[in-house]
């Protein structure tokens, strides 16, 4: 806030308080749409905007991104609330903003923010795909009129919300009214938001709505449910009291909403950098996120994140700080205070067609499909996360998001690129003759690079892909070359199979040698106290000064084309 209030211009007056207004009027039914989604009454949705706005208004270290409720954490906020009596849902809510608040607020401190970079744009991509199904399927019975499913937890998976969807239909009929609303509204906004974005499409199919319930009610007609009368009056301060084996049970929760609002963050506050271009620091963005979840569990609401939906509406509105934030805070406030009758005009299917239209713009086949064009590796990944989102439900598809990104990290680097190199007339350095076949090798000679850390689980990998080499060399080995400038680190594993290649390769009088092995892994080496067993002249800077080693002490035919 102090950086805000130092820096403004009183030229960015007008054009935030242009995008606080929109930004309020795209902020009411989302977040009471968020707040239905996540088994709440609307109104703490609400309560959880005005909290994260102002919040984040006076800690935030970004210009632009907006925090508040969001679809991603919508599936896991149901499945927690849903675990007790409807009557606790709130205060259980408001728990897991703190507790979440609390993580992100210590990963901050301990300056774990970069740990959200390990989860990958593949595992992203699935995950929100998956997230966005998820959502959509748990608003299809508010959106088709169905009746309250008391026997069914909110929150399952995506695949689960289909088979109770597809059971009533089978036995019940669709209300028609309800879904010709619902569908009515989902087509303006989604027409309006690729026709005209710059027209409040939310807003005006929100407007359409109530007026189309007051025209069916004059006529007569049946009308659909309708949003139960939101109490008057701001969010108070209240610590949510909670049994605690509940609290124990929301703690996980808690640290997979944390995950998943710190990668969304991260994520957005990259794509909307500041005026210098420069993202915000992310430890401070997490501190941000940390505290605005504690003031919305500490104000009645629930937990928040950045939001890709709103965000981009600030940006387009011509927003320029966060003072366009606090206004939409106002303005939310404004509405809950003088005019709740409003929101209690808005039938719940118009709410869901929000909340249907805002996931809809996370579902990224796009991305999926350049996936499968350009590495298939990593659209398996995404394939894998998405069907585990959908199938297993949030949670677990949280969990095995995180061990696929771990699992294909592990792997890039159990599996790593190696090559043998050999000189190319006319260019400089040394080459992949698998990529160069014209390439020379000095005879007797194998140079080898290994592009990857050695550890633990490709140190035998690295012994056997060297063996391998050595055996379809093209004449006798009597030296390799380690190109090893690739290598960042050598664990305890990895030095007592390298001490063991030493010693099998000298029995066959073959020397190993390393070329621009970095200074902080040859320390390494040392404090394991086997640097010395490699022999004089076993570390050499650089790959050049390593061949012409090689070419003096052997007396090897040999010219460079570049002598």
């Amino acid at each position: 806030m102090l950086t805000t209030l130092r820096c403004y211009q009183w030229k960015w007056l007008l054009p935030d308080l242009a995008a606080g207004l929109t930004l309020t009027a795209f902020m009411v039914p989302t977040g009471m749409g968020y707040a239905a989604a996540s088994g709440l009454p609307v109104v703490y949705g609400l309560y959880a905007s005005i909290a994260a706005l102002t919040a984040y208004f006076v800690f935030g270290p970004s210009r632009i991104l907006v925090l508040g409720p969001d679809s991603s954490l919508a599936p896991l906020i149901a499945a927690a609330v849903a675990a007790g009596p409807v009557a606790d849902a709130p205060a259980r809510a408001a728990v897991l903003a703190i507790l979440a608040g609390l993580f992100c607020v210590a990963a901050a401190v301990l300056r774990l923010g970069l740990l959200t970079d390990l989860v990958s744009k593949p595992v992203r991509i699935g995950y929100l795909n998956g997230i966005a199904f998820t959502v959509i399927g748990g608003q299809l019975p508010t959106f088709l009129g169905m009746p309250r499913r008391d026997a069914v937890p909110a929150g399952q998976s995506f695949a689960g919300d289909l088979v109770v969807v597809a059971e009533w239909l089978w036995h019940e009929s669709i209300e028609p009214t309800t879904a010709a609303l619902g569908g009515t509204c989902l087509a303006m906004i989604l027409l309006l938001r690729n026709l005209a974005p710059r027209v409040p499409g939310v807003l005006l199919a929100m407007l359409g709505a109530a007026g189309a319930v007051v025209g069916l009610h004059a006529a007569g007609f049946a009308t659909p449910e309708m949003i139960p009368e939101v109490p008057t009056g701001l969010p108070s301060f209240s610590l949510p009291v909670v049994e605690w084996g509940t609290l124990k049970t929301a703690l996980p929760v808690a640290a997979a909403i944390a995950l998943v609002a710190a990668a969304d963050t991260s994520v957005l506050s990259r794509a909307y950098p500041g005026p210098d271009g420069v993202p915000s620091p992310p430890n401070r963005e997490l501190a941000a996120l940390g505290l605005a979840n504690l003031a919305a569990g500490l104000f009645q609401g629930f937990p928040v994140s950045s939001s890709s939906t709103r965000t981009p509406v600030v940006a387009a509105a011509g927003g320029q700080s966060q003072l366009a934030g606090l206004v939409a805070a106002g303005g939310v406030a404004t509405v809950i205070t003088w005019a709740p009758q409003a929101v209690a005009a808005i039938p719940k299917t118009a709410l869901a067609a929000v909340v249907i239209a805002a996931c809809a713009s996370l579902i990224d086949i796009g991305g999926m499909r350049k996936l499968a064009r350009v590495r298939r590796g990593e659209f398996a990944v995404s394939v894998v996360c998405l069907t585990g989102v959908v199938v297993l439900g949030v949670l677990s598809g949280i969990v095995l998001a995180v061990a696929v990104a771990l699992a294909d990290f592990i792997w890039r680097l159990w599996r790593p690129h190696d090559a043998v190199l050999g000189r190319v007339e006319g260019v400089k350095g040394y080459h992949d003759v698998a990529r160069h076949p014209e390439a020379r090798q000095v005879p007797g000679l194998v140079l080898f690079r290994w592009d990857s850390p050695l550890f633990f689980a490709n140190a035998g990998m690295f012994r056997q892909r060297l063996l391998d080499v050595l055996a379809a060399a093209p004449t006798p080995t009597r030296r390799v070359i380690i190109a090893a400038e690739p290598i960042t680190d050598i664990d305890t594993t990895a030095a007592e199979t390298l001490c063991q290649l030493v010693e099998e390769l000298r029995s066959r009088s073959i020397e190993l040698v390393f070329a621009e092995l970095k200074g902080p892994v040859k320390d390494r080496l040392r404090q394991y106290e086997i640097y010395e067993s490699f022999g004089p002249g076993a570390f050499l800077p650089t790959v050049g000064r390593a061949v012409a080693a090689y070419v003096s002490a052997h007396n090897v035919p040999w010219r460079d084309w570049s002598e």
